[in-house]
């Protein structure tokens, strides 16, 4: 007789953390602190760690910027000249 498995259970990707942290574009240093300052979910099988990968799917789309959210990142900047325009006349 074959134990049934739940079928949420059945199609379950688990990643090492190597693969995890590939498919983040990440090095596992920094997976390893993801994990441990808990942004993403891991589990001890054992001696491994492993990592659910729709949990790296989930964080991946957590980090998905807004639009309009970054424009503090390219000030504007002022024409060539306008320095010299507004001028300071002492």
């Amino acid at each position: 007789m074959v134990d049934e498995v739940p079928p949420d259970q059945a199609q379950i990707e688990w990643l090492g953390t190597t693969a995890a942290a590939k498919r983040l574009g990440i090095t596992t240093r920094t997976l390893y602190r993801f994990i441990d300052e808990g942004y993403i979910a891991a589990y001890r099988m054992g001696r491994v760690i492993r990592v659910k990968g729709e949990d790296v799917d989930a964080y991946i789309e957590s980090c998905r910027i807004e639009p309009g959210t970054i424009s503090h990142l390219y000030p504007e900047v002022a024409p060539r000249g306008a320095e010299a325009e507004s001028g300071d006349d002492d």
